[in-house]
């Protein structure tokens, strides 16, 4: 019972923080959010009020399968941009400026917390400095993705934004992968090239191959049907079923193989949109059908922020550093990339902006960190940093990605017309209400 309160209170106060924040003008995401914190363990669920908002952090990881769900869907829906005809306009652009951006983010953190290293060498250690500028390259696909469609973003930055968020974590990983296997070596004093260069090339692969196997059985089953409806039913199943799928992971002798829910998710609807002829109208329904699963992934993700992150000051000094060097990183590495590809200057100017969001996959990295034997302490370290910068992101990210798709032209204003037929509408209801 009390999971079942805790989930419809979450939504709920989700839903209405949204109302709260609108004569200001927010992104929905981010009301989400400080709904979370509000009913989380620091807040509300401080009161020990069983089902009324989450009392501690285990009561949150109680509902991590929901996230992973969310996670999927969102990845799946970002795959879908992946249309063979929009890459041969975009695929050039998208790769540069994806590649390109992560790795400058990666090099910017990395300088800028080696003079920090410098200065306070007993706060903050080179592996910690290593793991830190890997971290930095990964872009919340989540909150980008909210942004799009609650504001019906449209344009030649929002066509190259979602290719390139998808790509930001293909590159994230192996970025990760490779920083955190030289971190973990610089403590033990050995370098292990499997761990560094064999695990995440075959996470890579691995999950690529196992998202499009998953897309050509979806579009083959696809077939037996003639509703909508069933086959809106199929395509949901395939996703809940390739996020089940995707939860596996075995070693083989030294090989560890173990696949990336995104990733597989994302290939699964590239492959499915590319292939099936039904596409585009089943991936509008199934936005409908997720809205609020999605709602629900940023009130969980809310509640999961910590914010005793603040008491510790080192924490704050290389939280600080690190939001604004990797911001930094962001910024000219798309400006320069996009330049060099011959972009718009709107795309130029603003597309760097709107990668600043990040939460899910740098939560799943430090996650790692943390749970590493090798780093031992300093992995807690790395966590305490990457949540603090989440929390600072998360509520301001959404922010600039509207702004920015603003000013860039993809959000418009609404026009006078359809403000018109709204008023006309609202007055139709009250009539009848009257009557």
């Amino acid at each position: 019972m009390n999971t079942l309160l805790s989930v419809s209170i979450a939504l709920l106060a989700g839903l209405l923080m949204t109302r709260v924040f609108k004569p200001l003008k927010l992104p929905s995401v981010t009301a989400y959010l400080i709904a979370g914190v509000l009913i989380g363990p620091y807040c509300l669920g401080a009161l020990g009020i069983g089902g009324l908002g989450f009392s501690s952090h285990e009561a949150v990881a109680g509902l991590s399968l929901v996230s992973e769900v969310a996670l999927g869907f969102i990845a799946f829906s970002i795959g879908s941009e992946f249309r063979v005809d929009e890459l041969k306009k975009i695929g050039k652009q998208a790769f540069v400026i994806g590649v390109f951006q992560a790795l400058v983010a990666t090099l910017f953190v990395d300088l800028a917390l080696w003079v920090v290293h410098i200065i306070m060498p007993d706060k903050l250690s080179v592996p910690q400095v290593l793991t830190l500028g890997a971290i930095a390259t990964a872009t919340a696909p989540a909150a980008t993705l909210m942004v799009v469609r609650q504001y019906k973003s449209k344009g030649p930055l929002t066509s190259l934004l979602l290719p390139i968020v998808a790509l930001d974590d293909a590159v994230g990983l192996i970025v990760f992968a490779v920083s955190f296997g030289i971190a973990r070596s610089i403590i033990a004093g050995a370098v292990d090239v499997i761990s560094i260069i064999v695990n995440p090339l075959l996470e890579i692969g691995c999950s690529l191959i196992l998202g499009a196997i998953m897309g050509w059985i979806l579009t083959q089953l696809e077939k037996l049907f003639n509703s909508n409806t069933n086959r809106l039913n199929m395509t949901i199943a395939f996703v809940f079923l390739t996020v089940s799928l995707s939860m596996l992971d075995f070693h083989i002798g030294p090989v560890h193989i173990s696949f990336s829910s995104l990733l597989v998710c994302m290939m699964l609807g590239t492959v499915f949109c590319n292939i099936c002829p039904l596409s585009h109208d089943l991936m509008e329904k199934s936005e409908k059908w997720t809205s609020p699963l999605l709602a629900l992934f940023f009130v969980i993700s809310g509640a999961e922020l910590e914010l005793n992150v603040f008491a510790d000051w080192a924490i704050v000094v290389v939280g600080i550093v690190y939001i604004i060097f990797r911001c930094l990183g962001k910024y000219f590495g798309t400006y320069a990339s996009a330049k060099s590809t011959a972009c718009e200057p709107q795309i130029c100017k603003y597309l760097g902006i709107t990668l600043f969001p990040q939460a899910g996959v740098a939560l799943g990295m430090c996650a790692i960190v943390a749970a590493s034997v090798e780093m031992g302490a300093q992995g807690a370290l790395v966590r305490n940093i990457t949540l603090f910068a989440v929390l600072i992101y998360e509520v301001f990210g959404p922010l600039l990605t509207r702004w920015a798709l603003t000013k860039a032209g993809d959000i418009k204003p609404m026009s006078n017309e359809v403000k018109m037929r709204r008023q006309t509408k609202l007055a139709e209801a009250a009539k009848r209400n009257e009557k």
